[in-house]
């Protein structure tokens, strides 16, 4: 379908196709299987401008907006869901300064960042912190000019890879979730390690590690926002990235797809082409429809985003989960499709359908979309009485 890109939208998506079948395509298996990070592409990525797509001119990026965004995720999901959730977690992990950071902090942190000089990371997860984001531990106690952060965060993405870490700790627990702030804590940071690096089912060529902290000093300008403002600039943040989460899913969907059809047309079952076989047939036609309706809602989330909608929380969890279910269903399809082949690492099929799953799960759980969706709907329909 035609989406009626502008002349500069598919001048991006070219060019993130681009990177994606020289840069990404040949090696996407090794760095999965080795676990790489794909420092790189991220190289590649940088020098090609995508990391300043959607940070302002002012601050050294493109200004533009969702869409743009969207398309160049999409594009890169194609290719290898790892390296997309490595670029698109950069995106997650800057927003809280975009959306909430002083004059001071975007102009000392934006420009690095889309010039691709630094990576960042977004840490709220914790052991016992998930879904349940009132669950936080980790602790930023005030003493003079420094705040003194203990604690540690769990499965955090591009975490020890990131210069830069956007962080949810409590500075009043007896608060609860209003006693959260956001600070931004730098690689090096005397007190900020890393723990292990976790092993995963997929996008394994991401690095999701731990974030520990050890009467970490930073000081009091590194709050972003005001105390108190943690999960609000969470949640903010949260609602404009899980479009892109929406992103991702139509990406690797198309992906398989993509990869489904060309093996159906090539393989040959009882001396015709598996294409030729209506049970095949219905199984593309489903899956094709799907993804494009998975399209038309990410881009249509992103264009309300980019309009200037004040309340985008519902339609941007729709978004994130229809786009992600239909990716799993799509990729678990693709391998059904080729068979045997799908199931083999020789073919990247098995590896999107493992990549997938994840984006039922990270940056909220497709449940708590749902929860997300139906609250604004019950909410919705009593203010109209």
């Amino acid at each position: 379908m035609d989406y009626f890109l502008s002349e500069e939208q598919i001048m991006i998506r070219d060019l993130a196709r681009q990177i994606a079948e020289e840069k990404i395509i040949p090696i996407r298996a090794e760095l999965d299987e080795k676990e790489e990070f794909p420092w790189e592409i991220m190289k590649v990525l940088a020098q090609s401008d995508l990391f300043g797509l959607f940070i302002p001119e002012e601050y050294g990026g493109f200004g533009k907006g969702s869409l743009e965004l969207a398309i160049a995720i999409e594009e890169l999901s194609k290719a290898c869901l790892g390296v997309a959730t490595s670029y698109s977690a950069n995106a997650l992990g800057f927003l809280p300064i975009l959306l909430y950071g002083s004059e001071e902090q975007k102009k000392k942190y934006l420009p690095d960042i889309a010039a691709g000089k630094k990576l960042v990371a977004f840490a709220l997860t914790e052991a016992n912190a998930g879904s349940d984001a009132g669950g936080v531990q980790t602790t930023a106690v005030k003493d003079g000019s420094e705040y003194v952060l203990n604690g540690t965060k769990q499965w955090i993405t591009n975490g020890g890879e990131a210069e830069i870490n956007t962080v949810v700790a409590m500075t009043n627990k007896s608060k609860g979730a209003r006693g959260a702030s956001m600070f931004v804590v730098e690689k090096g940071t005397k007190g900020f390690g890393f723990g292990k690096k976790e092993n995963k089912l997929g996008i394994r060529a991401s690095s999701t590690r731990e974030l520990v902290f050890e009467d970490c000093r930073i000081p009091e300008e590194n709050l972003i926002g005001k105390e108190g403002l943690g999960f609000i600039v969470a949640i903010k943040t949260l609602d404009v990235a899980r479009n892109g989460v929406g992103a991702q899913g139509v990406g690797v969907a198309q992906g398989a797809l993509d990869a489904a059809l060309q093996f159906a047309v090539t393989r040959k079952q009882f001396g015709q082409a598996i294409s030729s076989f209506q049970a095949i047939q219905h199984m593309l036609a489903d899956m094709a429809t799907q993804i494009e309706a998975a399209r038309a809602l990410v881009y249509s989330v992103a264009r309300y985003i980019d309009g200037g909608a004040k309340d985008f929380s519902k339609v941007s969890a729709m978004s994130k989960l229809f786009a992600s279910d239909v990716a799993m269903k799509v990729t678990v399809d693709a391998v059904q499709i080729m068979g045997g082949s799908g199931y083999m690492k020789e073919y990247p099929v098995e590896k999107m359908m493992r990549d997938a799953k994840i984006l039922q799960i990270y940056e909220g759980t497709n449940q708590i979309q749902r929860n997300v969706i139906g609250q604004a709907l019950i909410k919705e329909t009593a203010k109209k009485g």
